[in-house]
């Protein structure tokens, strides 16, 4: 019992995970505004050039 609640491994694999899953969702967020700023851009410059 002594060593399972002396072994931090664990936990800190789940922290990893978390800050991990954390990032990954900032940068799905930050990259659909980006997509979508991006398609905007490019059909006003399609709009312009026809």
């Amino acid at each position: 019992m002594k060593k399972f609640l002396k072994n931090n491994k664990g936990a800190t694999a789940i922290e990893y995970g978390l800050i991990a899953a954390l990032i990954a969702v900032a940068a799905i967020g930050a990259m659909q505004s980006i997509g979508s700023k991006l398609g905007t851009t490019f059909n006003n410059v399609s709009s312009q050039l026809g």
